[in-house]
């Protein structure tokens, strides 16, 4: 066991550095700041393309906690880069908050404040602020947390509501893509925004902070997650009536170690029994849409699967069945976390052009048409898959 281990934390960690390699080489605008927004397939910079703050945020807390795990000084240059230039151009000294997109060179393109969007600002805030000790930092993460309290927490209802005009007014769509429902309140960004409080607790114990993370944690317990499939339900209206049958396995299985990581954070012991349990269930929900091949199917839509094999799901498979291995000791979830491993060494890492694919389809042609570096495409999912599993492993075999 040990052995394999040791062999699993090896390859992710040489993976690890060639990730954050490419990035370096390939994504940083030198020119006009930040990073590029757009890369495709075959390394094509789109110097034209709109730079999203979703990207630039988990860049800064990619390389923030690359930097805290490896001390290597290239990765902490990154990460100040990307918090300046989220700061410079980003930022809505007005009206507070973060726009959605700027241009090429840095002005406003799209003035939308999603919740989404704030709180991967915040969750990478707070993993810059681990690295820096900035006072400035730790100011900047209370307040984004003080503003979604004020402008987007849902006091009737519990919850919070999705997306708002750069004035902070109720967006009437308030989609995240054109793919996903039109709803008031997502399990995604609710995903999201329970990460970035729970990072923000571990910098700043703030008794409001670990009540609303009680709440989110509530919000999952009551309405999210299905009472009978154990799947996360995804889109609904204000009062938690659920729009969609939609199942997303990369969701579910993400969930599974992120809600009980939360409770872990602020160390509430009820919590950590329960999301124990519900780790438990999530995972085994998200093992519905494992292939013989070891690869996570995409989504399902009414018994009808969507044959494709996205990046992030295997990643999040990597933690999600690790985390259950950990918790239950089931020889068969510590398989299923080194058979996703396996399928992305096999299928979606690009030996040749760098990165990973954004995925590959049910014959196993790679998705060329899309994007290396986009508004999605982030090295948050890949990189967190491989820290995480380092970090793990460390703490079992030291």
């Amino acid at each position: 066991m040990k052995i394999k281990l040791i062999e699993y934390k090896n390859e992710v960690e040489a993976e690890l550095k060639r990730i954050l390699h490419y990035w370096i080489k390939y994504a940083i605008d030198e020119d006009n700041g930040g990073f590029f927004g757009k890369i495709n397939h075959n390394n094509e910079i789109d110097f034209s393309a709109a730079k999203g703050v979703v990207l630039h945020a988990r860049i800064l807390w990619t390389f923030s906690a690359a930097y805290r795990l490896t001390n290597n000084t290239d990765y902490l240059l990154i990460a100040k880069d990307a918090y300046n230039f989220l700061n410079q151009f980003f930022s809505d000294k007005v009206y507070g908050g973060f726009y959605w997109t700027v241009n090429n060179k840095g002005i406003s393109s799209n003035q939308k404040k999603h919740v989404y969007a704030q709180a991967f600002v915040l969750y990478a805030y707070c993993e810059f602020y681990k690295i820096t000790d900035w006072e400035e930092v730790f100011v900047k993460a209370k307040s984004i947390f003080s503003l979604l309290e004020e402008k987007s927490f849902d006091t009737i209802n519990g919850g919070y509501k999705e997306a708002f005009t750069r004035d902070w007014q109720l967006m009437q769509d308030a989609r995240l893509s054109e793919k996903d429902s039109n709803d008031v309140k997502s399990a995604n960004t609710h995903l999201h925004l329970l990460e970035a409080y729970s990072n923000l607790y571990i910098i700043w114990k703030d008794e409001t902070v670990k009540k609303q993370i009680q709440n989110l944690l509530s919000n999952f317990s009551n309405h999210i997650i299905h009472p009978h499939t154990k799947h996360l339900q995804l889109f609904f209206d204000e009062n938690w009536n659920c729009t969609s049958s939609l199942i997303s396995y990369g969701h579910d299985i993400e969930a599974s170690w992120l809600l009980f990581n939360a409770a872990t954070i602020i160390n509430d012991n009820s919590l950590i029994t329960i999301f124990s349990s519900v780790a438990n269930e999530l995972a085994i929900a998200a093992a519905t849409g494992l292939d013989n091949d070891g690869g996570m199917w995409y989504e399902c839509n009414e018994s009808i699967t969507i044959k494709q094999k996205h990046w992030w799901p295997q990643a999040e498979a990597m933690i999600g069945f690790f985390n259950e291995w950990q918790l239950n000791k089931q020889e068969n979830a510590l398989e299923q976390s080194i058979n996703s491993w396996n399928f992305i060494k096999k299928y979606i890492i690009d030996y040749k052009k760098g990165e990973w694919l954004w995925g590959v389809y049910e014959d196993y042609t790679a998705m060329l048409q899309e994007d290396k570096v986009g508004l999605w495409k982030c090295p948050y999912h890949n990189s967190r898959a491989c820290m995480e599993i380092i970090n793990r492993i460390n703490l079992i075999i030291q």
